[in-house]
């Protein structure tokens, strides 16, 4: 059974947040899965016996395996959170470079001739 639990909430995880990244709503959403998280781990750590009673529910013959496998859930969840957080960034720094280099780009009549702007030679009568 606790396998079925945590693929199923694995794939929900996934899929919530690729789907409702942007929104205010899974952003809330998951600050307020980090507050649960942080109350069952707490509560794992003050009542342990009680844990236990739940794994056996689900399952899992020990309180501290389902404490694993809530992290490593957990764990799941904030790789891809990060991974894609950085690539929406990654995307966001190339299209600003984009923008940028084509407010600056310079047209091949507007260019300036280099041979012109050389420094003098040393041997240069002009200079003098």
């Amino acid at each position: 059974m606790i396998k079925v639990l945590l693929l199923l909430a694995g794939a929900a995880l996934v899929l919530f947040f690729l789907a409702n990244r942007r929104k205010a709503r899974a952003k809330a959403g998951v600050k307020i899965g980090f507050v649960l998280f942080v109350v069952f781990m707490v509560y794992a750590v003050i009542r342990p016996d009680d844990l236990t009673v739940i794994a056996n529910a689900l399952g899992v013959q020990r309180g501290t395996d389902l404490v694993l496998y809530a992290l490593v859930m957990g764990f799941a969840f904030v790789t891809v959170s990060t991974y894609v957080r950085f690539r929406e960034q990654e995307l966001r720094y190339s299209r600003l470079a984009r923008t940028i280099a084509l407010q600056n780009a310079v047209r091949p009549d507007d260019r300036v001739d280099v041979r012109a702007m050389k420094p003098p030679a040393d041997d240069d009568p002009m200079r003098s």
